[in-house]
């Protein structure tokens, strides 16, 4: 079938391609670095417990059959090593079958972290990976030119995904219909990065101007992506071009990489294609059939981002193959935060040594400017930000990380930048409080050096310490 490829898109399917595995290594390395503390068997959210509560129909991982940390710990370096194998181009060295096998690979591995991932987990990130993982498995190597029907969903996964952040924009918080949302969204966004103090100082109506292109990128741009060329790759640059000013304005994990890696997939990229023979016929029966699959699954999610009930980051499906998508329909006016502290004193009152914990992402000291981690995700920062919100975010998890400080666990204190604690000094009691954080002015910084201003609110969690522990004497 002469319409089943276009050749023209090769260097786009390649650039596409080893963005992709890229982030599929900093998904995998995350997770190698991480998991032990939030997921492990002795973790804040043991795997093993979660396993005896889910079946593996509704949320299918390897872990269903058989689960230990040294399990885990081997499938998440062996996603490593196949994206790096990916990254470097293993796959255009095997036969087209194989290469579609190495890329289910990766997919697979992070399917069954994903699926027993918990709250860590429960981002939207995760399922876009993995959506546009399996999708790229069908792509082709060098032996066939792209296929129309995969780059066609390419773009329907990224139109959905900007058309459906805009939609919930739109529905949601009346600041971003008034325009004047980023006169708090960065000072009060998960992780700052950076430059966010720069980008929350900037004039006001060049906020309003902020705003309203966001708008016209996330609700206009999509619909060009599926208008002939040039049109269509002048859509994806613009597009390309808004997640970089992302980027530099926060820490998102790497959901603007992602999305700038499915818009590299609709760029036409000027070069000489190279001859390949048509596709063999067992490739497009395999194509066209995993396509009719993704279309009939996009029922639920298209309802989703029509409705006016609109939810964002759900999966519809336990493999994650279609999804929807939205970020931040709602923006905080205020920034708090929890700030976690331990002392070694046998009896805690307000005048005891109480020493902060330093995290690596999350504001703590105001005098600490914040630092670019995304793509890579500290889990454990983003959730305390949801701490923070409300106690209720933080249920499942919080007490368990309480307990392992006063433990000095070693795998939880390697989340954290630094313990004001020795090794084998643990703290005697560890509480947590309430802070508001805003953004000192540009006099305040000149002054202090300082680019936070923070005022206590309220006690978050009493002092507390393991149950059964015995004063020293």
């Amino acid at each position: 079938m002469d319409w089943f490829t276009a050749p023209d898109y090769w260097l786009s399917r390649l650039v596409f391609q080893r963005a992709l595995a890229a982030v599929y290594l900093v998904a995998f390395l995350t997770a190698a670095l991480q998991f032990r503390a939030l997921l492990g068997e002795r973790g804040m959210l043991p795997i093993p417990r979660h396993l005896t509560r889910v079946r593996f129909r509704h949320a299918p991982s390897l872990f269903h059959l058989h689960y230990s940390d040294g399990f885990f710990a081997a499938c998440a370096w062996t996603g490593c090593a196949v994206s790096a194998a990916l990254l470097a181009g293993a796959d255009s060295l095997l036969p087209l079958w194989a290469g579609i096998l190495l890329w289910l690979v990766p997919w697979a591995l992070y399917l069954s972290i994903v699926n027993v991932g918990q709250t860590w987990y429960a981002f939207g990130w995760e399922s876009l990976l993995l959506e546009t993982g399996f999708l790229a498995a069908f792509l082709g190597n060098g032996e066939v030119a792209p296929p129309v029907v995969v780059l066609f969903l390419l773009r329907w996964i990224l139109f959905r995904v900007e058309f459906g952040a805009g939609l919930i924009k739109m529905r949601g918080d009346a600041c971003w219909r008034r325009l004047t949302c980023l006169d708090y969204h960065h000072e009060t966004q998960p992780m700052p990065g950076p430059l966010s103090w720069f980008f929350h100082r900037l004039p006001k109506p060049l906020h309003r101007v902020e705003v309203a292109a966001n708008h016209v990128t996330q609700l206009v741009v999509p619909v060009l992506l599926f208008t002939p060329q040039p049109i269509a790759s002048a859509a994806a640059a613009l597009m390309i071009v808004t997640q970089l000013w992302l980027v530099l304005s926060g820490n998102f994990s790497w959901l603007n990489w992602i999305t700038i890696v499915l818009a590299l997939s609709a760029l036409r990229l000027p070069a000489t294609a190279p001859s390949v023979p048509p596709a063999p016929l067992w490739y497009e029966v395999l194509v066209l059939a995993v396509g009719a699959l993704l279309l009939f699954l996009s029922h639920r999610p298209v309802v989703n981002m029509v409705s006016r009930r609109q939810v964002m980051n759900r999966s519809f499906d336990p493999l994650h193959l279609v999804n929807t998508y939205g970020a931040f329909g709602s923006v905080s006016r205020v920034r708090y935060e929890v700030v976690v502290e331990g002392t070694l004193d046998d009896t805690p009152h307000p005048d005891s040594d109480w020493r902060e914990y330093a995290f690596k992402g999350k504001p703590g000291d105001p005098r600490r400017w914040p630092r670019q981690f995304a793509p890579y995700h500290l889990r454990l920062d983003w959730l305390m930000w949801f701490a923070a919100l409300s106690p209720a975010y933080a249920g499942e998890w919080f007490g368990g990380l309480v307990e392992r400080l006063l433990e000095n666990d070693r795998d939880t204190l390697r989340l954290l930048r630094r313990s004001p604690f020795p090794p084998d000094t643990p703290p005697r009691y560890v509480r947590a409080r309430l802070f508001r954080y805003r953004y000192t002015t540009w006099a305040e910084l000149r002054e202090t050096g300082a680019c936070w201003e923070r005022t206590f609110v309220r006690e978050y969690l009493p002092p507390t310490r393991l149950a059964g522990a015995v004063q020293r004497s």
